[in-house]
């Protein structure tokens, strides 16, 4: 007698994810998930949601925290996401997503965490001095996609790991309380281009909100005339544009620039080189300047449209919280009976 393989999920397909409202987002944000969210609101079920509980595992301002949830709100509705189609939400408005991450705390093993690579960049020599919250923040994670029961999570390489615990705290419970097939095991949605933009002024290292330099980003708030000068004073080398990938991977800010130029147009880096093979970047910056002023332009002048007009971002907030959390209520109801709570 062989062993079989406990069932696997059978329930309707989700996708979800977040971003944390900790920061302005830039180009990296918008290429890597905004415009992807936009896009699978169209062919999957899709939330939506502004992660407050994970932006306060560091310190945040309480009298801004409120505003940066609806700037990310904001940039969410002007890259293109339907308040109508998707469900849009601030994660602390929803409490299943606190109670079910301490059910998971309680199935998740210290190993796992401990494992975890971004809490010991995050933390640093000063890991003791680090909130629990940090450490802990994966099984929040986890707890946010199962809630759902979301089948795909978009997730760029940082946070593969994440998703891998997610996966091991849905089969640990599943096994544990005998409830085989009950939460999904996610599956990673690549972000194909555009998934990872690098520095302006680093090509080495990812375009980051927390990097020093305003000039290593293009903020989604940028003017044109900011955004423009940016590009101009993006670090390059003397060299001219060559004719393959392959040339190209060993001039990590020209492979920037030239994908960035790539997943704003919709083409392919190759196609991009076919056109300026042999051109030097005083006639590609222009070109990338315009182009990025033409697509990011308007998104941040919708944002600031809606930023002042916050009573249109909170209907949005509201309405979405409502959704949210009736589609939680029946999970952390039946896992609260799985588990054995008096009430349940």
């Amino acid at each position: 007698m062989t062993d079989q393989a406990p069932p696997a999920y059978s329930g309707p397909q989700r996708v979800l994810s977040g971003v944390q409202p900790s920061g302005a987002l830039h180009l990296g944000n918008y290429l890597g998930a905004l415009v992807k969210f936009a896009r699978l609101q169209h062919e999957v079920e899709t939330f939506i949601f502004v992660a407050d509980l994970h932006a306060i595992t560091v310190w945040q301002d309480p009298k801004l925290l409120a505003g940066q949830v609806r700037e990310i709100t904001a940039a969410y509705l002007a890259s293109g996401l339907d308040p109508k189609v998707a469900t849009i939400f601030p994660q602390s408005a929803v409490p299943q997503h606190a109670e079910l991450a301490w059910i998971f705390n309680c199935v998740a093993r210290l190993g796992w965490l401990d494992r975890m690579t971004q809490f010991k960049e995050k933390s640093g020599k000063h890991k003791e001095r680090s909130s629990v919250g940090l450490y802990t923040y994966p099984v929040l994670q986890a707890a946010d996609i199962l809630l759902y029961k979301a089948t795909q999570v978009p997730v760029g390489d940082d946070q593969r790991q994440h998703l891998e615990l997610t996966r091991d705290v849905a089969a640990k419970f599943n096994h544990d309380f005998e409830v085989p097939g009950y939460f999904p095991l996610p599956d990673a949605l690549t972000q194909g281009p555009g998934a990872r933009i690098m520095s302006l002024r680093d090509g080495s290292a990812k375009m980051s909100k927390s990097d020093p330099s305003d000039n290593s980003r293009l903020n989604l708030l940028d003017e044109a005339d900011a955004i423009a000068q940016k590009v101009r004073k993006a670090k390059t080398d003397p060299e001219p544009l060559p004719e393959t990938l392959d040339e190209l991977k060993a001039r990590p800010e020209a492979e920037n620039l030239v994908g960035i130029y790539a997943a704003l147009d919709g083409r392919t880096s190759a196609q991009v080189l076919a056109e300026f093979a042999g051109q030097g970047f005083g006639a590609f910056k222009p070109k990338l300047a315009d182009l990025a002023v033409a697509k990011l332009g308007p998104v941040g002048d919708e944002m600031r449209r809606l930023m002042a007009d916050p009573a249109e971002i909170d209907r949005v907030l509201a309405d979405g919280a409502e959704r949210a959390r009736a589609a939680a209520a029946p999970t952390l109801a039946e896992v609260r009976k799985i588990v054995g709570f008096w009430g349940a």
